[in-house]
């Protein structure tokens, strides 16, 4: 059985498809430290866009994460939003896409640069506080953005390629836990197979993304383990990355990836914590839970958003000055959303 665009996606695909088939030049953006399913959607919506003749750029708040660089056809196409290329693209652009987030606040430097532009959002996130306007393709029961972007393609009816379809499974496999979490849907299933059957090669997508990572994101990652704090009683855990350590392992963002499964995984937990420092000085906060504890609405609490399982905050405080905020929440969470026995 091959999957089908589900009907509530239907008539935004179509008008979607639309709007960026009249669009000579696009520039595609996503939230910031870019995660496998934003910047795999954006690899394959360029070598898609590209295959049709359309002029395509990618122009992202934060550097493009090294590892998932192997998707893009031409390292050309990513342009810095700080170098001056980006304001003379985003001059002369008709349209702008943003993938995977639909909130003005995630997409920050790039905002000014596409605040003159028609601008549509691809995004399966649940709408948070000050969400981007326009039109576009949004469905939080969607595993991926990969996966609307998927229906976006299929709808178009244009020939897949290799790279798009490499970008599509990237964005569904890194966001679906590799397949473990609760989004990995029949849905996400039937759209993977199709790619695997065009030539998608399963292992060598792991490989390339999750099994060649950097010595320092292992010395980071024994360091953060040093700071492991569990409480049985609520069942939550959480871990704080060193910013010494990070700061003398020349570490970045992507070196974090994962972390905060270790806490989420103890025997037990049911919800995991991740705290850093930014340079900034502000706090950000990564929450995971296992069965039950919606830590979307737990994150909202400070001013963050995601998914029920994995969300994300900034909080714009020093560490010392939330952290135990965050854990009580987390606790009180915990306890009064536990299910009864029985």
């Amino acid at each position: 059985m091959t999957h089908r665009i589900p009907p509530q996606r239907v008539e935004a695909a179509a008008r979607l498809y639309e709007t960026i088939a009249r669009a000579g030049s696009i520039v595609l953006t996503t939230h910031l430290n870019a995660d496998g399913d934003g910047a795999g959607s954006q690899a394959a919506m360029a070598s898609w866009l590209r295959s049709r003749g359309q002029e395509v750029w990618i122009v992202n708040p934060t550097r493009f994460p090294p590892v998932f660089e192997f998707l893009i056809e031409d390292a050309d196409w990513i342009v810095d939003a700080g170098d001056p290329p980006a304001r003379e693209i985003t001059a002369r652009a008709d349209l702008a896409v943003v993938l995977d987030t639909g909130e003005a606040s995630r997409i920050v430097r790039v905002k000014g640069l596409i605040q003159h532009l028609p601008t549509v959002v691809i995004d399966h996130h649940l709408p948070g506080e000050g969400p981007l306007g326009g039109d576009g393709l949004r469905d939080s029961e969607a595993c991926a953005t990969g996966e609307l972007l998927y229906d976006l393609i299929q709808h178009a009816g244009d020939p897949w390629t290799n790279p798009m379809r490499q970008g599509v499974y990237v964005a569904i496999m890194t966001d679906t836990g590799s397949f473990r979490f609760s989004n990995a849907t029949p849905a996400a299933h039937r759209i993977v197979a199709d790619l695997i059957a065009g030539g998608v090669d399963p292992e060598e997508m792991f490989r390339r993304v999750y099994g060649s990572s950097p010595a320092r994101r292992y010395r980071l990652l024994a360091a953060t383990l040093q700071s492991l704090e569990v409480d049985a009683q609520a069942g939550i855990a959480w871990m704080t990355v060193p910013s010494d350590a990070y700061d003398a392992l020349d570490s970045s963002a992507e070196d974090l990836d994962g972390f905060v499964d270790y806490p989420r995984n103890v025997e037990g937990v049911e919800v995991g914590l991740l705290f850093r420092q930014a340079y900034s000085g502000a706090t950000k906060i990564s929450f995971r839970s296992n069965r039950y504890v919606d830590v979307q609405k737990l994150a909202s609490h400070f001013g963050g958003g995601g998914h029920a399982r994995a969300s994300g905050a900034l909080v714009r405080e020093p560490l010392d000055t939330v952290r135990q905020r965050v854990i009580e929440a987390a606790r009180q969470a915990a306890l009064s959303e536990r299910p009864a026995r029985g």
